[in-house]
């Protein structure tokens, strides 16, 4: 199975439709992971979201959401690269339990201090270029809110959006009003009037609905009425680039002293990565051949070629 993103625009051009329905990526996201649910919903709202909006990338590079808070939840990040090949991680605070149910608010921000963060980031950099980063208050119960606020505050973009997340689903859609540039001449009145039809009519989808539904059966049920532009669909994918290798490098960073210290406490070092959670495991030997210029790691992946 491949997860795909597909977009739509009205005939007039004046409203931008994209969808997503995740599979493989959001089971990609958990498998080394036991996320609580509502950790889980909260991720998988998260992921699909920031797919759907890494797909209006212009440039070679990477969008990231994090939300950061002050309630159970410290921390969600995700990263989706202009290729829609993503990856995530979560951040608890270890003195507090994450309870099975909340909102956002409840969850991440029940000080008041919790922040939304957009950062684009492209690949290719000029002089002295830092990656561009959008800052506004956590504002609403879910991450539809939160991200709708965003846009509207720090890309004057009206948008609307529907997620959902479940054990197997992560899933999407988003609306987006687009501004009067060539294509179809229409009025601000016919404009107004095809954006309010779109929400109404997207007004009616419901969380199951959105999760159990594939997309083009989906299209069909809201916009059977609607001539819509259809576009090629785009490809998504879990991908975290961690590996032994730069594993071992972290671990030589800590030093001899520091490395020896956990093995006497322990016997071995375990490392899992922050994003996708696979364990690396160093025992004494390893350990050793990470202070040995001429030993290769037991096990280390070749070396990557850049």
């Amino acid at each position: 199975m491949t997860d795909l993103l597909k977009k739509y625009l009205f005939e007039d051009r004046t409203v931008r439709i994209q969808a997503v329905r995740l599979h493989d990526t959001w089971r990609a996201a958990q498998v080394n992971h036991d996320y609580p649910p509502a950790i889980k919903r909260l991720l998988g709202e998260l992921i699909a979201a920031s797919t759907l909006l890494a797909a209006n990338l212009k440039f070679e590079g990477s969008l990231v959401i994090q939300v950061q808070g002050d309630g159970p939840i410290a921390l969600l990040v995700v990263e989706c690269r202009a290729d829609l090949s993503l990856r995530a991680t979560v951040k608890l605070r270890q003195e507090q339990v994450v309870p099975d149910t909340g909102t956002m608010q409840s969850l991440m921000n029940p000080g008041g201090n919790g922040r939304f963060i957009v950062v684009l980031d492209p690949q290719r950099k000029a002089p002295g270029q830092q990656p561009y980063q959008g800052i506004v208050p956590i504002v609403g119960d879910t991450v539809a809110d939160a991200l709708s606020h965003y846009m509207q505050q720090s890309e004057q973009l009206e948008t609307r959006l529907w997620l959902a997340a479940d054990d197997y689903h992560a899933a999407g859609m988003l609306l987006q009003r687009l501004p009067g540039q060539g294509g179809v001449a229409q009025t601000p009145e016919a404009a107004e009037e095809s954006w309010n039809r779109a929400v109404h009519l997207t007004e009616t989808l419901k969380s199951d609905e959105l999760l159990a539904t594939d997309i083009d059966t989906l299209i069909h049920r809201l916009y059977w009425d609607e001539t819509l532009l259809t576009f090629e669909p785009s490809g998504v994918r879990w991908h975290c680039p961690c590996n032994r290798t730069k594993v071992a490098d972290m671990l030589r960073m800590l030093g001899r002293a520091e490395i020896e210290s956990i093995l006497a406490e322990r016997g071995d070092v375990e490392v899992a990565c922050d994003f996708c959670g696979k364990p690396y495991l160093f025992d004494a030997v390893d350990c050793a051949g990470l202070f040995t210029d001429s030993q290769a790691l037991p096990g280390q992946d070749p070396p990557t070629v850049h």
